[in-house]
């Protein structure tokens, strides 16, 4: 859509039906989806590449260089899958060289202000609640969702199905299908409610309890944990999950299950 109040660089590709609002600024080196439609106030720059469908509401800044004193220029990108949404003044930074890019996939939503910085990697379907910040190099699987104002350090891996209540610090990785609430970040159960959602079966929420209760209530280390469920467990695509997710987990788990006591006086 040709828009006179708005700045798109000649370089920039822009499908006919996208619809860009005034005072939009698009630079060059930038591609945008059949049917998007960016608000106001928008600023997408070098590097980003936007899918079909997608809604940036007013204020957003896509595609700005890493806030990493290592970046020293390098030619990175910002990918956004489609149907994606993002909200009011939502900052998402492209990658450095250590991934060369920032990826935000299909379906996803991102509430206002939240912050994706460089090299993050996040997954089809996920929703960031407001304000929530996310550091470099963060990947966060399919089907997460993460309350407002959550903080996460770099580095972390949160798995696919995971629900981390509003105003988290997460410091440490969090395994998938589980709840993680509590200060510190703590295990708080599996997220029955989204699997049933998402059409897993009493039998399976079952099993991936099961297996929870093993790793995080029952008093074992991880390696202990897992050396049971290896032994005692059969192979399932949830169980195999769970397993690559610790044996890949860089940052270690989250906390376990820990009862809180008030005072007994």
């Amino acid at each position: 859509m040709n828009q006179p109040l708005a700045y798109v660089h000649p370089q920039a590709r822009i499908a006919k039906n996208a619809v860009i609002e005034p005072f939009v600024n698009i630079e060059r080196n930038v591609e945008v989806g059949e049917g998007t439609w960016i608000g106001s106030n928008v600023t997408i720059m070098e590097g980003v590449k936007i899918g079909n469908n997608c809604k940036i509401f007013p204020g957003a800044v896509i595609g700005a260089i890493p806030q990493d004193l290592k970046y020293d220029g390098e030619d990175t990108t910002v990918e956004i899958g489609n149907n994606t949404t993002i909200r009011e003044f939502v900052t998402i930074n492209r990658g450095t060289k250590a991934s060369w890019k920032t990826v935000i996939g299909k379906s996803c939503l991102l509430m206002a202000y939240v912050h994706v910085a460089h090299d993050c990697y996040i997954g089809d379907n996920v929703i960031l609640g407001n304000a929530t910040n996310l550091a470099g190099h963060i990947d966060i699987g399919d089907w997460a969702i993460l309350g407002g104002i959550c903080a996460v350090h770099q580095f972390v891996k949160i798995g696919p199905h995971v629900y981390i209540g509003g105003g988290s610090l997460v410091r440490k990785d969090v395994p998938p299908f589980t709840k993680a609430a509590r200060e510190p970040l703590s295990y708080a159960g599996i997220n029955s409610i989204g699997l049933r959602r998402r059409g897993y079966t009493n039998e399976k929420i079952n099993e991936i309890q099961d297996i929870y209760r093993i790793l995080f209530v029952k008093g074992n280390n991880v390696t202990q944990a897992v050396r049971y469920i290896e032994a005692n467990m059969p192979s399932t695509a949830e169980r195999d999950e769970i397993l690559h997710f610790i044996a890949n987990s860089t940052r270690g788990l989250m906390k376990g299950y820990t009862r809180i006591l008030g005072n007994s006086q």
